[in-house]
């Protein structure tokens, strides 16, 4: 039997895809089930995250393995095999072993060194054991993956690389500032209660909101972190629990509200996030499409022409153009009326503004239309408009290399007043929201493209390292433990000779007293001994070398073992392995 992983992470595949794939708790618990069930699978465990989703298991065939825990992951999820494919990476023997000890040690999380991840893992490997998917080798591989992890955070400095996702989360909201200062003061709305919004509410409540309210399905879940938050003895927050129909109107007292629940559709809708801020800000809570996030907002601007039926329009009744003229006129820093067009514009926006001017007509005839935009283009008469007009501003000494427009002016967009954080795969915050007035919205995706860029500590190449030999130890311990069920059966068996032979000895000799007896006894069995330490110490030693394997079934040949023996063998240590429970 060998490790393999099969998976996809935020390294590997778009939010978009990360999102539709994401499995609640009982598609998590049917796909363990069905894996272990599976013909190429003996045991397996299931790594479910916000911005990850691998499946760990022991497989006796490589291909058949990848095969089937690729088509029972797209079976789970819900998103296609054919489309899922190209988003899944696989990872066999020591490569799967890396890989998890690395994720353990937080270098292939979304903000490196975060430590939230162990406990992830740690509940992992509980599902695991509760639902007996977790023979020997992932019970080990999970619990040394823990102790790596903790070995890493401890010994070194990755803190300083990164921190949890609700810190990174709650900087991103601060637009740069100090979150201390950004929070202090503020009403919090924790939507959810389980570990990440637990982890949210504590950061929130020691970072001086004055108030944390918690929402939560199982309302005692929401009472007992409302608890645990006033009784702390380093915050001195107000801390309440309200059952989830209080969202709507919490969210109108609320500063900031964080969402992290498992449901599987939308728990704020755009629609009840600008009547939530309505009347708290100048302007209209809606704000018109394409209208780009404010200066230091993170999060997304949604691209011209997206989510909307037809071209934008809006300057100067100019309906039809095949042009998003706000999103000209603010990539380019320039006015799109009248003369300051012509050095505002780049050439193929130029070139589709003055088809369209032209009506669409050149000579009398009418032009075809050109795919992808809305008004009707040639290519030969385009440049023919073109030349024209460049002949004409440079007869008229408008040249736009020389000229310097006037700039557009854009209207400033309100200071937010409410400050949402999307902790939740699939999301739990319409994305529609970013673009409402007096708005900030951060979520996984805004995240995880905040975080591309990071700077990585020094301590991450210490961390690399002892990832490295970790991986070299596990996989040297496990060579050696795959050995020694059947150094176990050849002592047996050599016990078993010894006491054979000593049994027709007493036959042999009735009349051998007790002390005669037990000397031969002890003599036979060193001299057994002795034949067997140098052959079983050095078959262990070579088995825990790459490529080792081999000597255990050597060992059963030149022996004759009988192969039943040292699967009884295996099958003890294994149930000895599981009644020690996690780590």
């Amino acid at each position: 039997m060998s490790l393999l992983v099969v998976g996809l992470s935020h390294r590997s595949a778009p939010v978009s895809v990360l999102e539709r794939a994401s499995l609640n708790a009982d598609a998590q618990v049917k796909l363990l089930q069905d894996t272990v069930a599976a013909e190429p699978a003996g045991e397996a465990a299931l790594l479910a995250t916000c911005n990850r989703i691998e499946l760990y298991a022991d497989v006796d065939k490589f291909h058949a393995g990848v095969a089937e825990l690729s088509t029972l992951l797209a079976q789970h999820s819900g998103v296609g095999l054919e489309e899922l494919t190209p988003y899944l990476y696989v990872h066999y023997e020591d490569r799967a072993v890396h890989h998890l000890f690395s994720v353990a040690c937080g270098l292939d999380s979304m903000v490196v060194g975060e430590g939230q991840i162990l406990g992830q893992i740690k509940d992992s490997l509980a599902r695991a054991q509760e639902l007996n998917s977790a023979g020997r080798l992932l019970n080990d591989l999970f619990q040394q993956a823990l102790r790596v992890g903790k070995r890493a955070h401890s010994e070194t400095g990755i803190d300083r690389a990164g921190q949890s996702l609700v810190t990174f989360g709650l900087e991103q909201l601060a637009a740069g500032g100090e979150v201390q200062t950004w929070a202090r003061g503020k009403k919090a709305l924790v939507i959810g209660a389980g570990s990440m919004s637990s982890l949210a509410a504590a950061t929130l409540a020691r970072a001086g909101v004055a108030e944390v309210v918690v929402a939560n399905r199982t309302f005692d879940r929401a009472e007992r972190l409302a608890q645990i938050l006033t009784e702390g003895d380093d915050t001195d927050v107000l801390a309440r629990a309200v059952p989830m129909e209080s969202v709507p109107f919490e969210l109108t007292r609320a500063d900031v509200a964080v969402s992290c629940t498992g449901a599987t559709g939308l728990v704020l809708t755009a629609e009840s996030v600008a009547a939530a801020v309505e009347g708290r800000t100048a302007a209209p809570a809606a704000v018109a499409d394409g209208a780009p996030a404010p200066d230091g907002e993170p999060g997304r601007t949604a691209a011209p022409g997206a989510e909307r039926g037809n071209p934008a329009t809006g300057l100067g009744g100019e309906d039809g153009c095949p042009l998003d003229l706000p999103a000209v006129q603010g990539t380019a820093g320039f006015s799109v009326l009248g003369e300051a067009a012509v050095a505002g514009m780049a050439a193929a926006d130029l070139e589709q503004h003055a088809a369209w001017v032209d009506n669409g007509t050149v000579g009398g005839a009418q032009r075809a239309a050109r795919p992808g935009t809305a008004g009707p283009l040639d290519p030969a008469p385009d440049a023919d408009a073109i030349a024209a007009l460049a002949a004409t501003v440079a007869t008229v000494g408008r040249i736009p290399e020389r000229r310097r427009p006037e700039p557009a002016d854009e209207p400033p967009r309100p200071q937010p007043v409410l400050f949402l954080l999307d902790l939740a795969m699939p999301r739990d915050i319409d994305a529609a929201a970013h673009r409402l007035t007096g708005v900030r919205l951060v979520d996984i995706e805004s995240l995880a493209e905040a975080s591309a860029g990071a700077p990585m500590a020094a301590d991450v190449d210490q961390v690399r390292r002892i990832v490295s030999d970790e991986v070299a130890a596990f996989g040297a311990a496990l060579r050696a433990a795959h050995i020694t069920p059947t150094v176990v059966a050849l002592r047996t068996m050599a016990a078993d000779v010894v006491a054979s032979e000593i049994a027709r000895l007493d036959g042999r000799l009735p009349g051998l007293d007790d002390k005669h007896r037990a000397e031969i006894t002890q003599t036979v069995r060193r001299v057994v001994d002795k034949l067997l330490h140098a052959p079983t110490v050095r078959v262990k030693q070579l088995a825990a070398e790459p490529g080792g394997a081999g000597y255990a079934d050597a060992l059963r040949t030149l022996f004759d073992l009988d192969p039943e023996a040292v699967a009884a063998v295996s099958r003890a240590e294994d149930s000895t392995e599981k009644d020690r429970g996690p780590a």
